[in-house]
């Protein structure tokens, strides 16, 4: 029998891959990375990791100078690679690409995504878009979203006093709740809550929903009252007293995380630093952006707080059937 010292080392990087999901997982790093709905997906990926390291110890050791039906172990000429053809230039490039994430993801702690990372994306000029994109989207008509509001309604007019805490837990559903798919009607029900609640609290489940149903018609939601958390954005051409307080929304990864907030104005905003996480609470207006209505908060009262734990944004999980 022969040991071979490539095959071995293809069994460790298969070990490695399935100890490092594992290991993102277990420090909850994975959700800084992913979408939680694509949790069990990273799952599943480490168990085949895992699986394929017990098949690939199998040919750690091979009876010296047997031949393939198909090819000649001496010649190599069968076209193709089995792991023990002499070790080389490429085969090392080939090996250090596959080895390079697995040495940051041990080795480097994730980094969240800050206002750098915003500017890059386009910032404001990001936002800008967002709020023409709704509106556009608010213009098409729809028969069945108009079908769908009319019954919401009449749920919510015939329930509201009996079903308050329902409707708590659909607003503010628990940590593990919170990734869980809701039905249309249920989606539909908590746009016309945002409607009546006296005051709109932007947590990180509705933050999304609320943000786009505000920024379609801006003018419906001026002069309500609002709270919210997330991270200072600034950038070149606002005034001394604005900031934006921003977050990231992730779809699917953190490749496709987009910025999403609001502008804001209030007297101590020029000595906050940028990403420098607040709490705030303010009464929603409307301004004027680069030609461009946007929604912006008059802050009231502000406070700094620790980054969360949880710094992105997931879009709610609605049933199509």
């Amino acid at each position: 029998m022969k040991f071979s010292y490539q095959q071995a080392f293809r069994a460790l990087i298969l070990l490695t891959f399935s100890a490092m999901i594992l290991k993102m997982h277990s420090t909850g790093d994975i959700t800084k990375f992913i979408n939680p709905k694509y949790v069990g997906l990273s799952q599943s990926a480490s168990v085949i990791f895992l699986f394929l390291f017990f098949i690939q110890i199998t040919r750690i050791w091979r009876v010296k100078d047997i031949s393939h039906e198909h090819c000649s172990h001496e010649d190599n000429n069968c076209g193709h690679d089995h792991g023990n053809s002499a070790f080389n230039v490429k085969k090392f490039i080939s090996y250090m690409i596959i080895i390079f994430p697995l040495l940051t993801g041990f080795f480097l702690p994730p980094k969240v995504l800050d206002s750098s990372i915003a500017a890059k994306k386009g910032g404001m000029a990001v936002l800008s878009s967002q709020k023409s994109s709704q509106k556009d989207t608010n213009n098409t008509p729809s028969n069945d979203t108009n079908d769908d509001n009319t019954q919401s309604d009449t749920s919510i007019n015939d329930n509201t006093q009996s079903d308050a805490s329902i409707d708590d837990n659909l607003v503010n559903p628990t940590i593990t709740e919170s990734q869980k798919e809701i039905s249309k009607e249920e989606f539909t029900q908590l746009i016309q809550m945002l409607e009546t609640m006296p005051i709109i609290e932007m947590n990180d489940f509705v933050f999304n929903a609320y943000y786009e149903e505000i920024s379609k018609d801006v003018s419906k939601f001026k002069g309500r009252n609002i709270e919210l958390k997330g991270f200072v954005y600034k950038e070149d051409g606002f005034e001394e007293n604005q900031l934006v307080i921003s977050r990231f929304l992730i779809t699917h990864c953190v490749a496709d995380a987009s910025i999403i907030g609001f502008l804001s104005e209030f007297n101590e905003a020029s000595s906050i630093e940028q990403d420098t996480w607040i709490e705030a609470k303010g009464v929603l207006d409307v301004t004027n952006y680069n030609g461009m209505e946007l929604p912006y908060i008059k802050i009231t009262e502000w406070k700094t707080i620790n980054a969360l734990k949880e710094p992105y944004l997931y879009p709610i999980n609605v049933k199509i059937l």
